[in-house]
């Protein structure tokens, strides 16, 4: 006799706690203690086929009907009990969805608010006190009932897009009223014109939306205050890396390495830059990434229309890309190509105002702007394919041998001190009364150059580059 699974607790349960000797010996029925007759075979219940206690027929089947029908009628009540649930959760949900959604496309549109020029600073920064109201005044999530699945992905994905929603929305309105703090601090002086274009009505009041401080004035800033905190090293190059075999299994990689890193590292020997001196070799490649992923391509185009920023604008830009795109290089070595994502968002990133103090940005373009963002994504994509199937230093090697080919003297290599030479003694011979003030002190500029260009400003960058100097 076949005895099902939901059966055995309950005959266990009926079971004999001192069974008698006729009961071991199967010949008393231990369920009901009566003889076994002779037709009809007594049913082991363990713990062996033949030793243990032993059950009949009639008793067996009446334990497993009973056991069946407590099993049917609780999962009956428990479907009931979960169906219930399930309606009294249903709307709860929702209802809880629903204020999620609403926070979020407030928080949205604030910061959509913030970064426009329609609404005063002050109306912005009341948005953002209601919209931190209302986002304290969402309650906590709700728990589902235990018959519902606890891990409802919705819940927790609409709570993050809130999340996010509210710091895009916090950093508008804290950009708008930071700058709005340090314009309306600003005097109207005529003599803040001499490095713009103005007509000649101009009141001479011009508002900064973007300003760019570089890496380290915050540590300075904070010093005037009494407080001291250590800057931050540049980040360190491995000792592993400055052989081109130190790293492991390289050996191994050799073959698969000469066809780009081969060429490359021929390249960079024809051109006299030092393929083994791996900082020579990171600045190149970081001027390279720049080149071919941003400043080729899509950009001409922008640079050409009317709404285009000017040589000047491009250069500064050019300048602090190269830092970061410098930077992403270094963590690639260590944390992956993945990191260079992080170059790929700022230099796609078509609200980001310009360096040097630019007010351009990729969205007042009309041209291109869909195709340039595309063409960043693209050729980072394949810097980093390179870096995962050939290694790390030849990803590097490969966009050095472009820095090398296409801009040998840019901003980040070797040819660049030369360039500032050259720039220099053509700018001490120029007629620079119409020049920005900014180029007066010729020390000052040169030292600009060699270290930040962008710190120059836009303005004056375009100025020299009128001149042909940066060619």
């Amino acid at each position: 006799m076949h005895i099902p699974d939901y059966a055995h607790a309950m005959i266990r349960s009926t079971l004999p706690n001192v069974p008698t000797s006729r009961q071991v010996g199967a010949l008393d029925c231990c369920l009901c203690d009566e003889p076994f007759e002779a037709h009809r075979p007594p049913v082991p219940l363990g713990p062996t086929p033949t030793s243990g206690l032993f059950g009949c027929h009639p008793c067996l089947t009446r334990l497993v009907t009973r056991a069946r029908r407590t099993r049917d009628a609780a999962r009956t009540q428990d479907a009931e009990q979960a169906q219930a649930e399930s309606s009294a959760w249903t709307p709860v949900r929702k209802h809880h969805l629903a204020r999620l959604d609403s926070v979020r496309q407030a928080a949205e549109t604030v910061a959509e608010l913030a970064r426009g020029d329609d609404i005063k600073a002050l109306r912005v920064a009341w948005l953002l006190v209601s919209l931190e109201s209302a986002y304290t005044w969402l309650p906590e999530t709700p728990e589902p009932p235990a018959s519902v699945d606890s891990q409802d992905s919705e819940l927790k994905d609409e709570a993050f897009r809130l999340d996010l929603a509210m710091i895009t929305a916090r950093e508008a309105v804290s950009e708008r009223l930071a700058y709005h703090l340090i314009n309306e601090a600003q005097p109207e002086e005529p003599e803040m014109c001499e490095e713009f274009e103005c007509a000649e009505d101009c009141s001479g009041r011009h508002d900064s939306s973007h300003i760019d401080c570089g890496p380290d004035a915050v540590f300075e800033d904070l010093a005037h205050h009494g407080i001291t905190l250590a800057q931050p090293e540049p980040a360190p190059i491995s000792s592993r890396l400055t052989t081109p075999s130190g790293r492991a299994g390289a050996d191994e990689k050799r073959s698969s390495l000469q066809e780009i890193g081969g060429w490359a590292h021929s390249v960079l020997e024809r051109f006299n830059i030092n393929p083994d001196n791996t900082a020579v070799l990171l600045n190149a490649a970081a001027v390279g990434l720049v080149e071919d992923v941003w400043r080729e391509g899509p950009l001409d185009d922008i640079h050409s229309s009317d709404s285009g920023p000017c040589d000047g604008e491009i250069f500064a830009q050019s300048v602090d890309l190269y830092r970061r795109a410098r930077a992403a290089l270094v963590a690639a070595e260590e944390d992956g190509p993945e990191v260079l994502l992080a170059f790929v968002a700022v230099a796609s990133n078509v609200d980001l105002r310009w360096a040097g103090g630019s007010r351009f940005s990729l969205r007042m373009a009309s041209e291109s702007v869909a195709e340039f963002v595309q063409h960043v994504d693209d050729r980072v994509w394949f810097t980093a394919e390179v870096m995962r199937q050939q290694g790390w230093r030849t990803g590097l090697l490969h966009r050095a041998a472009s820095a090398a080919i296409k801009t040998p003297n840019h901003f980040g290599m070797p040819g660049w001190p030369g360039t500032v030479v050259s720039v220099m003694e053509h700018l001490a011979g120029l007629d620079r009364s119409g020049a920005p003030e900014v180029l007066t002190d010729l020390a000052a500029v040169e030292a600009a150059l060699l270290e930040a260009p962008d710190s120059l400003g836009a303005t004056a960058l375009d100025w020299i580059s009128r001149q042909g100097l940066l060619a």
